[in-house]
């Protein structure tokens, strides 16, 4: 099996917490480019992930002329669109981590370079290949729960602010808590119901806890002065066939409803959610049921039970992708509908008004 030769572009704490360690388990891939703004980090990650003879660059444009497979885009999400379209454009198929982009008119330009160059765009919402969402797609695929036409997408921590890198910059983000964990319920929530046809939009946005000092953050206090983005975000969506859908985000917020990248269904034939492991329920013989699937396998000898991460997961599918033609899981044109509804969440909330699609 031959393995596909990668450069990555930025090296910052979602290559080396997610990408870099899967795709070195995984032992599919050369990493034999590595770019980053700040050289050291570039050395960094080719030192412990990197073939021999590796190279560092500190321009993407010089790394994509390289004789590669495939890029990896893991910078923040102001460059996502002009790294990967440039990728995409010089030949090399690209894994970019979510969110796909900033705003909807990038994204729409990602997924166009995809179809006209032929290259495979890849967007990292590795939440799809838990084994939960694995298990309720394939329930929702059999119609096992009905018409979908009540969900809730969660995002939600107590305290829980990223104090590293860029999260809370505006410029380099576009957002908050919204576009960083909002993305991926969202994203979950849309492809259970398998329904993409959004009608309307409405959003509100807060910053209200980011100015205290009386933290408890987990991550250690936060500057107020460059907490520049909202600390909680709320939506409406509702859908072309009538279907509405609850969207919550937050970094900081005073409930102990904490949930993250999670998803609640209603369906007529039956309900699903995730907030205590994947939860079914249905009526059966005239009562209420509540069904919770066995998906570790463990309590067998000799067995842990342990599931493969959904990262490690995700390098490996993506090198099928890449090198087997195997189906694509995330559709660009899906995570396009994704970055669509957060923009019309922010949108809302600047105007106060119901932002309508076409």
């Amino acid at each position: 099996m031959r393995k596909l030769k990668a450069g990555i572009v930025g090296c910052g704490g979602i290559a080396n917490g997610k990408h870099l360690p899967a795709m070195k388990k995984s032992g599919l891939y050369e990493i034999v480019a590595f770019c980053d703004i700040v050289r050291e980090r570039a050395e960094k990650a080719k030192e412990e992930y990197g073939t021999e003879d590796a190279k560092v660059f500190e321009d993407y444009k010089v790394l994509i002329k390289e004789d590669l497979d495939v890029v990896y885009v893991t910078t923040p999400n102001r460059s996502h669109a002009e790294i990967s379209i440039a990728a995409m454009e010089a030949g090399k198929d690209v894994m970019c981590e979510k969110p796909m982009a900033k705003n909807y008119a990038e994204a729409q330009k990602m997924v166009e370079t995809a179809e006209k160059t032929g290259r495979v765009l890849n967007i990292g919402y590795q939440n799809r290949y838990r084994s939960d969402s694995l298990y309720l797609k394939e329930m929702c695929k059999a119609d096992e729960l009905g018409e979908i036409y009540f969900a809730k997408a969660h995002a939600l921590r107590r305290r829980a602010v990223p104090t590293w890198g860029v999260f809370l910059n505006e410029e380099e983000q576009g957002g908050g808590p919204l576009i960083d964990i909002g993305t991926h319920a969202l994203d979950l929530t849309l492809w259970m119901m398998d329904n993409y046809e959004v009608e309307s939009v409405t959003g509100q946005t807060f910053r209200k806890l980011a100015d205290q000092t009386n933290q408890g953050n987990a991550f250690g206090n936060w500057d107020p002065e460059e907490f520049c983005v909202e600390d909680s975000a709320f939506g409406f969506i509702r859908m072309k066939n009538g279907a509405v859908i609850e969207l919550e985000a937050a970094w900081a917020l005073n409930t102990l409803e904490v949930d993250e990248a999670k998803t609640s269904l209603c369906g007529t034939k039956a309900g699903a959610d995730m907030k205590d492991g994947l939860r079914i329920n249905y009526i059966h013989h005239n009562k209420q049921v509540v069904e919770k699937p066995a998906l570790s396998g463990e309590g067998v000898a000799f067995f842990s039970g342990e599931e493969k991460p959904a990262g490690d997961y995700e390098q490996e599918l993506f090198y099928h992708i890449v090198a087997d033609g195997a189906e694509q899981i995330v559709k660009p044109a899906q995570a396009a509908v994704v970055t669509r509804v957060l923009e019309a969440i922010y949108e809302s909330a600047k105007s106060g008004k119901t932002i309508y699609f076409d």
